[in-house]
């Protein structure tokens, strides 16, 4: 989706009038003068005032998923902007001021990556302030990332081994598990599967109901509710259950994977935070396991902070599951709902230790999910940015080695024919198709299970945000923030693709 920049500006007739050069009239031309250039200096400001503020966006031409709502959602959020023209170059987040009044620069050079053979180079934030005297260079400079262990190899090891004993029970060239697979992993098999027929099996339950009359009186209010209910969008949270979070099911959910949830930096639970799941994979198995559930134990790594995991309104339409969302905290992901969640709530009824996180790459994102490979659809998508500035929320990047490796999806460089269809149809039927095999429940090459791959959540670091009014919101500040979270992204991977992403097929890349 394609933001294009809003650049407000005004001639001098805007100022002094259409009647040409101002007069004295009986004052002071020095005085005159000064007002002028006071005048000119707030042009500007006073002209989106005077204008209800522009607004930046445009419509999503993608199928509507969490990300792509979002965006849609925060085109309604006006932005202002100033004279001053910002450029933004490249996706490494070099922000250049057109004037010589003042100058920001972000530049993110990767971080120390000792533990995996990257850059010894820091990322840098320069700040630049004009001054009588010239140009003053402020410099920040960011501690590495710390180095961090994934799974455990017995882990992988027994794995393998198991593995290389289905390939005994081959049928053609099916590969069945072998029989004397660990009870738990059996458990595992069911804990994933359950979650997976989630919707199929909430929908054959309520018109099974549907076919018994004497449930008909309670499946009326029942429905009445539903389609009445605010409970996804007026962030109360007032069906989230934490036993029901806590449940072993969800740890067994996690260890099929296995999946791990790494924390690099401390997040206070004094302020409130979106997190900016990345990448979106065919269906986000990382995301519920890591933020909908307490299976990788989030409550334990970052206490104080309530996280709720951001979905399609459309999924509370359906009945009983949407009761089984709610149950997880799950809210929608309209801006309604962002607003209440991040300004409701929360230790001090403001949002304070309330957190949200939403998928920004959306379902265009689902085609780019190809096994060892890492491309994010993020140059363009700055909506999660002016939300957070809205609600003064923190933006946190998480970045998820493995979720793109947990399906394989035909490539659409091997067909371009196929790569047009399932494009035209995001354009017209507003969904996805992402053409996708995983491993079945006894074999391991035929089936929508997921495959058993590792799968590494990394939380970033915070970037702090300021709070500002929807008609105060500056369009390079929203740049600024927008390059300076592209670029923090950048310095997960150089940290950690080494130990998290070692058969890569290539570098990272933000696309449009």
């Amino acid at each position: 989706m394609s933001v294009p920049a809003v650049v407000v500006s005004a001639s001098n007739d805007a100022i002094t009038g259409a009647g040409g050069p101002a007069t004295t009239n009986g004052h002071n031309p020095v005085e005159s003068t000064k007002k002028l250039n006071k005048k000119k200096s707030t042009t500007s400001f006073d002209v989106v005032q005077s204008k209800k503020a522009a607004v930046i966006g445009q419509k999503a031409d993608f199928a509507e998923s969490t990300g792509d709502v979002a965006e849609k959602e925060a085109d309604d959020v006006s932005v202002k902007s100033s004279s001053k023209a910002v450029q933004v170059n490249g996706v490494h987040g070099k922000l250049e001021s057109a004037t010589q009044t003042s100058d920001l620069a972000v530049k993110d050079h990767g971080i120390n990556g000792g533990q995996s053979g990257n850059s010894d180079t820091d990322g840098v934030v320069k700040h630049r302030k004009a001054k009588k005297g010239g140009m003053k260079a402020k410099q920040v400079h960011y501690k590495p990332y710390p180095p961090l262990s994934g799974i455990p190899d017995e882990r992988l090891t027994t794995r393998r081994r198991d593995r290389e004993q289905g390939y005994r029970l081959r049928s053609g060239s099916i590969r069945f598990a072998p029989w004397n697979i660990p009870y738990r992993r059996r458990l595992q098999t069911v804990a994933v599967m359950i979650h997976c027929l989630s919707i199929a099996s909430t929908v054959s339950c309520f018109f099974f109901l549907c076919a018994i009359p004497l449930v008909w009186p309670l499946l009326i209010p029942y429905l009445l509710h539903m389609l009445l209910s605010k409970s996804a969008t007026d962030g109360r949270l007032r069906m989230r259950s934490e036993r029901w979070r806590h449940l072993s099911i969800w740890k067994l959910f996690a260890e099929y994977f296995p999946a791990k949830l790494h924390k690099t930096h401390d997040l206070p639970p004094t302020r409130k935070y979106i997190f900016g799941y990345h990448p979106h994979g065919i269906i986000s198995h990382g995301a519920f396991a890591a933020f909908a559930t307490e299976g990788l134990g989030f409550s334990e790594k970052f206490p104080g902070i309530t996280n709720s995991l951001l979905t399609l309104d459309s999924n509370f339409r359906i009945p009983i599951y949407r009761d089984y969302i709610l149950a997880f905290g799950i809210q929608s992901v309209s801006k309604e709902s962002i607003t209440n969640i991040l300004s409701t709530g929360g230790q001090n009824g403001e949002g304070m230790g309330r957190a949200v996180t939403i998928v920004v790459g959306g379902a265009r994102e689902s085609l780019e999910a190809e096994p060892h490979t890492m491309n994010l659809v993020l140059a363009d998508r700055k909506g999660f940015v002016k939300m957070a500035i809205r609600t003064g929320a923190d933006l946190v990047p998480v970045l998820a080695f493995g979720e793109n490796d947990l399906y394989d999806q035909v490539s659409p460089k091997d067909h371009p024919w196929l790569d047009k269809m399932q494009k035209w149809a995001l354009r017209t039927l507003k969904f996805t198709m992402p053409f996708l095999h995983g491993r079945g429940i006894f074999n391991y090459d035929v089936g929508l299970m997921p495959y058993r791959r590792p799968l590494n959540v990394v939380v970033g670091r915070p970037i702090i945000v300021s709070q500002r009014k929807e008609g105060e919101i500056e369009n390079e500040e929203v740049e600024r923030l927008h390059a300076e979270y592209v670029g923090e992204l950048e310095r997960m991977w150089e940290a950690y693709k080494g130990t998290f992403a070692p058969g890569r097929k290539g570098e990272m890349k933000i696309l449009k």
